[in-house]
């Protein structure tokens, strides 16, 4: 999962709130347009696994606007995980799980965590090495049930290219620290999850560069 590396504040800073609960503001910035993708893809009721769920500001945002479906948050630090519960507590929303520890870089998971209607995972992959995002992938796509969507939201290359000069620093600013991650061509994590036997739907241009790529799982 991430290493610990040094990220501009636009990526992935948490600062302390009140009651226990962390506040990102990259996760302010960026929830309702994910929220807003989420209402037109997921299906109206079942199970959601979101993995990576940071501080908590994600699901307990979509849960509210989806509330058909029953959400399970996934985090692997533990002091993230408990900002999830302050946010969940505030919330008081029924459909939201306790969350619980996940390496979804580490192979297995999918199997134990079968059924879901819907996987999301937000602003990971290009923290991750090729290797450990393809298994992310592949055992996202064992998880899922019949019919069922997963949907990944992040910065990517389209194609081999990267897109901005913004986005070509911070790629550069992640190789310099640890040269196994970094930016992660669309096509070619569309490709691995084809390899796993989910079939591409059209990705989304999202706000701020970022792009949502959707996949579902044969009926």
């Amino acid at each position: 999962m991430p290493r610990r590396l040094n990220l501009p504040d636009s990526a992935s800073v948490a600062t302390p709130g009140e009651g226990g609960k962390l506040f990102a503001p990259s996760a302010a910035r960026n929830v309702d347009a994910i929220a807003n993708l989420l209402t037109e893809i997921a299906p109206p009721t079942g199970h959601a696994l979101e993995i990576a769920s940071g501080t908590g500001q994600h699901v307990v945002h979509f849960a509210a606007v989806l509330p058909g479906l029953n959400w399970q948050p996934t985090e692997i630090d533990a002091s993230r995980r408990a900002s999830i519960m302050a946010h969940l507590a505030e919330a008081d929303l029924p459909n939201v799980a306790t969350p619980i520890p996940l390496d979804a870089t580490a192979a297995g998971w999918g199997g134990r965590h079968a059924g879901k209607n819907l996987i999301t995972l937000s602003n990971l992959l290009h923290l991750v090495s090729a290797s450990e995002a393809q298994t992310l992938v592949t055992e996202a796509a064992q998880a899922l049930a019949p019919d069922g969507i997963l949907m990944i939201y992040g910065p990517f290359k389209r194609g081999e290219a990267l897109i901005s000069e913004g986005d070509k620093s911070f790629d550069d600013s992640l190789r310099a620290q640890d040269p196994e991650i970094g930016y992660k061509s669309d096509a070619t994590v569309l490709g691995w999850g084809k390899a796993a036997g989910l079939i591409p739907r059209t990705p989304r241009e999202m706000p701020a560069n970022n792009l949502a790529l959707i996949w579902q799982k044969p009926s």
